[in-house]
């Protein structure tokens, strides 16, 4: 039984013009494309469709890979409306790079992409999930998510004198050794 399952994941980012003093253009993830065929680091990305002031480019491919262990954040996923995969987007810091924005992570845990979300440096954002990749992930979690059982611990009756808060201060017990001499 596999850990593990990948699959390559387009990544369709828009570049959309803004008007903001500061630049010119907000990046942002539109889709995925299941199965799609990977992209050389360096070829030029391909433009699916454009519009008067925006432009849609599949700006590379990277693997969706599940785990066994993740399955409880893949099964919250499922039951969103619509399920959703997260795209990172990472900026680029090559002054030569023609993008200002590079494709880094696909996942399917909403946990995951809180984790990235804390840090505030990278892009992400959710997009829906296509019908066949939500087959995909709901047969990995059907065959490998196990409901791990709440076990509520039983709290041990304290026992006097066995704690360190239970034990006279140095002084007191300095001055109780001190009166039972004399």
């Amino acid at each position: 039984m596999d850990k593990s399952e990948v699959l390559p994941l387009g990544v369709v980012v828009e570049r959309r013009r803004i008007n903001h003093p500061w630049k010119d253009f907000s990046w942002r993830p539109v889709a995925v494309i299941p199965g799609a065929a990977a992209l050389e680091p360096d070829a030029e990305w391909k433009v699916l469709r454009e519009g008067s002031d925006w432009t849609q480019y599949h700006c590379g491919t990277l693997p969706l890979e599940l785990f066994r262990r993740e399955t409880e954040g893949y099964k919250v996923n499922l039951t969103q409306d619509p399920p959703l995969i997260y795209v990172l987007l990472r900026s680029e810091d090559d002054p030569d790079s023609r993008y200002d924005f590079l494709p880094f992570l696909v996942t399917a845990s909403p946990y995951e992409a809180q984790d990235y979300l804390d840090s505030g440096e990278e892009i992400v954002e959710g997009v829906a999930m296509p019908a066949d990749l939500i087959a995909f992930v709901q047969a990995f979690v059907d065959t490998h998510h196990v409901d791990e059982v709440f076990h509520k611990r039983r709290r041990q009756k304290a026992r006097s004198g066995d704690d360190a808060f239970s034990r006279q201060p140095p002084v007191k017990r300095a001055r109780a050794a001190r009166g039972s001499s004399e």
